[in-house]
């Protein structure tokens, strides 16, 4: 049995014979139970390098390979299936062969060998069409732009408007950015179950609706961008707050995919305000990166960054495209994108304009409202007014966000703010019980523990959610 899941990788180690990779790695006879213990200490060490290679090159490597079979194939589902057991291959092979030179290359060649054999072996039309269609083609010349870019194609593939939007969004973050069933059931605060039946209905969509695979025509991909520009965004932030134990704090292979889709989502679409919003947005954010996470692997508070860590090549260009969007009616992600630039243009936190970003969200609000962009204003409040003042909106949004681990942190830095340690305490750890991210629950922890020591109220700067996104 093979299990294998996007974003990490994980592999059952039986056969197909029944027998575990163990054995068939094998036991010498005659050989004494030392040797054994060393052989067998060496090969689980072995074994442990090879699954840490694999779950990386999973993780770099399986949108590109799933699009590009995709694109030879005609067949989403085989794809994936095919992409799926060529990695499990990788598991069984790769210890006894070693790591090959190019590694997403002998993904891809094992994949597509796997897909011609499984074609052949099925007896319809359909199944011989795109199996010649296979042979005709065996080593496809690199994409030279956007209309020939796979992972676009895919993207807007997975994003058609025959599809609901949550079927799109959920699909495009499972197939496009190989997102696990759990992550993206965080990403939607929902069960893993649901978002499962939302994948499955859309790739029968797909198949049922003979779905192209490809770029839509200009006059199309306004109907599809909402979709497109939801999935970008949950990409990038998976990349940059990512979600799961046992995984990077930050997921830069995440967060740069994003970035180049969006661009060449930009170059098809460059009048769009929307677009050259969120690409604002995600370099903005992209910025601080490299101050973000402390050398312990703790999450840095937006407050304590060293903001000579910023790269500033990545601000200027997204203070560049907010500036050619004066006079525009600001959406969702352009909004969101000036919220960063008044954090990006504060030379400290305490020069920071609160009264400009209360004023930011409060167009959130009515552009695109929900409780998660009304906790946001009330950080913000936070920091213009006092901590009591912004408790009592986090008050009213616990029925809300009542499992929203966001809601449990910012309570309890308010209520640390505010002089009552013993209720901070309790908000500390219900939202390290929610929190996925270690690099997070390492901070949270340790503010936590802190507060063994008892506290006066907090200056301003001290009560934001670990950052302002």
């Amino acid at each position: 049995m093979i299990v294998v899941t996007a974003g990490s990788l994980q592999i059952l180690l039986v056969r197909p014979d029944g027998k575990s990779t163990d054995d068939a790695m094998g036991r010498r006879p005659g050989v004494s139970s030392r040797n054994d213990a060393m052989i067998a200490d060496a090969g689980r060490s072995r074994r442990a390098d090879i699954d840490v290679r694999v779950a990386q090159v999973y993780r770099e490597e399986w949108a590109r390979i799933v699009a590009g079979l995709t694109r030879r194939c005609g067949d989403l589902g085989l794809a994936e299936e095919m992409a799926a057991e060529a990695f499990a291959s990788a598991v069984e092979r790769w210890p006894a062969e070693g790591v090959p030179p190019n590694p997403g290359g002998w993904i891809t060649t094992t994949a597509y060998r796997k897909a011609i054999d499984r074609l052949r072996r099925e007896s319809s039309r359909d199944a011989k069409q795109r199996e010649a269609l296979m042979l005709h083609d065996p080593e496809p010349p690199e994409p030279t732009g956007a209309i020939d870019d796979d992972r676009l194609r895919l993207l807007f593939t997975c994003c058609h408007p025959a599809l609901s939007l949550e079927g799109r969004v959920a699909l495009t973050l499972r197939v496009v950015a190989g997102l696990t069933l759990e992550e993206i059931a965080r990403a939607f605060l929902m069960q893993e179950s649901a978002v499962r039946q939302r994948i499955t209905r859309a790739k029968s969509k797909i198949k049922t609706a003979q779905i192209p695979y490809q770029v839509p025509a200009p006059e199309d991909l306004r109907v599809r961008i909402d979709g497109v520009l939801a999935v970008l965004y949950l990409v990038f932030n998976e990349g940059y707050f990512a979600s799961g134990s046992e995984m990077p704090a930050l997921r830069s292979e995440l967060t740069t995919e994003a970035i180049r889709l969006t661009r060449l989502v930009r170059e098809l679409l460059p009048d769009d305000a929307e677009v050259a919003g969120i690409l604002a947005l995600m370099l903005l954010s992209e910025a601080r990166s490299p101050a973000r996470i402390t050398a312990k692997g703790e999450l840095m508070r937006l407050d304590e960054q060293d903001r000579g860590l910023w790269n500033r090549e990545l601000i200027d260009e997204g203070l560049s495209l907010l500036d050619r969007l004066r006079g525009a009616v600001p959406g969702r992600y352009t909004l969101l994108a000036q919220i960063n630039a008044v954090h990006a243009a504060a030379v400290d936190a305490e020069h920071t304009d609160w009264q400009r970003i209360v004023e930011l969200y409060e167009q959130l609000e009515r552009v695109d409202p929900s409780p998660v962009v009304t906790l946001g204003k009330a950080v913000a409040i936070a920091e213009r007014d006092s901590p009591q003042q912004a408790l009592v909106i986090v008050e009213s949004l616990r029925d809300a966000l009542a499992d929203f681990h966001g809601l449990h942190v910012t309570r309890a830095e308010l209520l640390r703010a505010a002089g009552r340690p013993a209720d901070a305490m309790d908000a500390y750890d219900r939202a390290i019980s929610l929190a996925s991210n270690d690099a997070e629950i390492a901070h949270l922890t340790r503010r936590r523990d802190e507060i063994a020591v008892p506290l006066v109220p907090g200056p301003s700067g001290t009560t934001s959610n670990g950052e302002s996104r």
